[in-house]
């Protein structure tokens, strides 16, 4: 819940916070724009939302593999 309000307030540091520095450096540059503020918000929100899912599947113990052939 925290992260969710972070993302719309300061949305770049929500990325550093993912662990994804690099995109954070972008959102930031793109932040610093009045029009690029929505476009980074949302970025932020997105990107949250599949790190929070991919934490779930990893816990569930459903990822990782990739093979992606199960009925061999």
């Amino acid at each position: 819940m925290i992260r969710l309000i972070l993302a719309l307030i300061i949305p770049w540091f929500v990325f550093f916070t993912i662990g994804r520095p690099i995109q954070g450096i972008i959102c930031l540059i793109l932040q610093l724009t009045l029009i690029g503020w929505i476009p980074a918000a949302i970025w932020a929100v997105w990107a949250l939302n599949n790190y929070n899912t991919d934490r779930k599947i990893a816990q569930a113990g459903l990822g990782g593999s990739g093979g992606g052939g199960e009925g061999n």
